[in-house]
């Protein structure tokens, strides 16, 4: 995977093959499958490719639908699905051996003026308070903090707590997890660029959200887990290369599923995007 913010720049700098169809190269890596933020951030940026200024993307729903092949490129293929005065429709679908593994469907907007409100930013402790992720990787032994530098050093994750230790108690909400996130490293003012960045860091920390009451580690071997939808709106510009609150919930986990909610802070307090994902997380035996 990226070890830096210049390779993550490069695995989301497409192939243009044709009109409307692009090839997205892989990273080295040692994973078997795809990581589900590569596919929806090089899916996200082939639908971009296809619409001018001035709308801005404000959300995207996708479905993951096979494990991607990290041995070989994926083509993405974008139809334009509608072209409106106030809003554009794509629908990207990635294919690889001839079969599609993700499907993605982003609807942009002109800008314009409305109504105003938001969520309010959490009372947490700063980036610099928090827990280096490879630090708490670290306890389990050298070798694993050594897999995750090699594979996921391109995001500096600084986590705050979760509802077993850091977070208030809240038996309410009993899965909670607080992080604060970067690309390390300097990326672009292209705007397309730091909403796919986003969209990448997202996919990462989500799942293991659903596991916090009951315990258990979302790399346990004692759980299959995969992402089976992933969903962003984006309502405020933000910059993925600099800190953001993933401040993340888990209302509900039945039938070997788990739902994953969070919203997405700047440190000036705005929303910025809030992000929905639903994955497997089957018990094994």
């Amino acid at each position: 995977m990226p070890g830096s913010a210049a390779e993550l720049l490069d695995l989301l700098d497409l192939e243009h093959l044709d009109v409307d169809l692009f090839r997205g190269r892989q990273p080295d890596t040692r994973r078997q499958r795809v990581f589900g933020g590569q596919v929806a951030a090089q899916a996200l940026l082939a639908g971009a490719r296809s619409v001018e200024e001035p709308f801005e993307l404000h959300s995207l729903h996708s479905y993951f639908l096979r494990p991607g092949d990290t041995a070989i490129p994926i083509l993405y293929d974008v139809e334009r699905i509608r072209d409106g005065r106030s809003f554009v429709s794509r629908r990207v679908v990635a294919r690889q051996h001839g079969r599609p593994i993700y499907y993605q469907t982003c609807s942009f907007q002109r800008p314009e003026e409305g109504f105003e409100h938001q969520a309010g930013l959490p009372d947490v402790p700063s980036p610099e308070q928090g827990v280096a992720l490879v630090d708490l990787i670290s306890r389990r032994g050298e070798a694993h903090a050594e897999e995750w530098r090699r594979e996921w050093a391109a995001l500096d994750i600084r986590y705050v707590g979760t509802s077993q230790i850091g977070l208030e108690p809240d038996p309410l909400n009993p899965a909670r997890a607080r992080a604060w996130v970067r690309i390390s490293g300097e990326l672009p003012d292209d705007r397309w660029i730091q909403q796919a960045a986003l969209l990448y860091a997202t996919d990462l920390t989500l799942l293991g959200v659903t596991l916090v009451p009951h315990g258990v580690r979302i790399d346990s071997p004692a759980v299959q887990p995969a992402s089976l939808d992933h969903t962003v709106w984006f309502h405020r510009p933000a910059r993925a290369d600099e800190w953001w609150l993933y401040d993340q919930h888990s209302p509900s986990a039945s039938g070997g599923r788990g739902l994953a909610l969070a919203n997405v802070f700047a440190p000036d307090g705005r929303l910025v995007a809030t992000v929905a994902q639903e994955g497997l997380i089957r018990r094994l035996k």
